[in-house]
């Protein structure tokens, strides 16, 4: 589906996204993670197309995003993080001026725009003016635009940003939904989000690929020791008596409990769950277990590690941005923004009156977007 080798973007000299080389394969969610500035989004402009490249190759599908635009562009259907929808038009005149840019025309852009309605469950708002819409609804007209066409991969930048927890359960229903005909990228910070939605976990920090591959593998290569923690009623030297007879554990902590008797936390040794063991040794005591909480580690353990010895992101930039080439501005050049009346004055210059700023800005100017 998609190809990606050694892609690089510097802005001046600064390295927004280093040295990038992966795969997406067909057929599943992938879920774009990184803590702000790791260069998600600037990852996922230069894989729609909308961004420009300094370095590296993208293949949509075999087709050169960059030397075949719009052979690689009919594949894509994108959502920025912030919507681009006109709040004067309806949802279905937005669509079908979206079709057309995309090259539908008659029944073929009528069918498109129908199913887009129907599978984004606009068909109650289709009539209404976008301005008018909840942000629930205009995230599905977001959405809506990026399906029109039918394209194979669709790309999502934070699509539930904003969203109120009924919404969001909404947008994620769709998500899955449009997972069953393509192939879905999206990013987001809401780990939970990811976690539920996407069976590919992407990683990236300071411009860099650290981590990529399924939640399962990512546990298992950044596993450390599970923790075990129970609540027990018994006083703490009770308790260690009992963990003495709990055979294969070394490492744990007993404290008081703020609510019943005592707090036992459990290092669990690699590969090996005592649960079985020390309930049938507090069983044996006649101590009840309270409570048992077994926690292995998570996605949100996953990204901490993964991201945490990401190298720095390189400053020098590329050859073409030397910094002998970047020129500060003559001083003469640079205005003062600061001038007084006076100084304006000498130069033959007059500030305008606030009567004169209002006529300037009449309206007469104004031709609406559309018609």
């Amino acid at each position: 589906m998609i190809q990606v080798t050694n892609l690089t973007k510097y802005y001046g000299t600064l390295c927004a996204v280093n040295d990038l080389s992966f795969t997406i394969e067909k057929g599943h969610i992938y879920g774009f993670l990184g803590p702000n500035g790791a260069g998600k989004t600037t990852t996922m402009n230069m894989l729609a197309g909308a961004l420009a490249t300094t370095r590296g190759k993208i293949l949509i599908n075999g087709k050169d995003i960059f030397s075949d635009p719009e052979g690689a562009k009919k594949h894509i259907g994108y959502l920025p993080e912030n919507p681009p929808l006109y709040p004067e038009l309806t949802p279905y005149e937005y669509l079908c001026f979206v079709g057309e840019a995309k090259g539908l025309k008659g029944s073929r852009l009528r069918l498109a725009v129908r199913e887009a309605i129907e599978e984004t469950k606009l068909a109650d708002v289709s009539s209404k003016l976008i301005r008018n819409l909840s942000k629930g609804y205009r995230q599905r007209v977001g959405i809506a635009q990026a399906t029109i066409g039918g394209p194979d991969i669709i790309i999502l930048d934070e699509p539930t940003v904003g969203l109120d927890p009924k919404q969001v359960i909404q947008v994620r229903s769709l998500i899955k939904d449009l997972a069953k005909k393509g192939t879905v990228i999206l990013s987001s910070h809401i780990l939970s989000e990811v976690e539920e939605l996407c069976d590919r976990i992407m990683i990236m920090s300071k411009g860099t690929l650290v981590a990529s591959d399924t939640l399962n593998n990512l546990q298992k290569q950044y596993a450390g020791n599970d923790i075990l923690t129970l609540n027990v009623k018994c006083k703490e030297e009770r308790a260690k008596q009992i963990m003495s007879f709990v055979s294969g554990v070394t490492e744990y902590t007993i404290t008081p409990s703020q609510r019943s008797g005592s707090d036992i936390m459990i290092t669990c040794p690699k590969k090996k769950d005592p649960r079985e063991s020390v309930f049938f040794a507090f069983a044996k005591a006649g101590v009840p277990i309270l409570s048992m909480n077994y926690r292995i580690i998570t996605l949100e353990d996953v990204f901490l590690k993964a991201t945490e010895k990401a190298p720095d992101n390189i400053q020098n930039g590329p050859e073409e941005f030397e910094e002998s080439d970047i020129q500060a501005p003559n001083e003469e050049e640079t205005p003062n923004l600061n001038t007084d009346q006076n100084a304006l004055s000498k130069k033959g210059q007059k500030r305008p009156s606030k009567s004169e700023k209002e006529d300037e800005d009449d309206g007469d100017d104004y031709r609406p977007l559309f018609g």
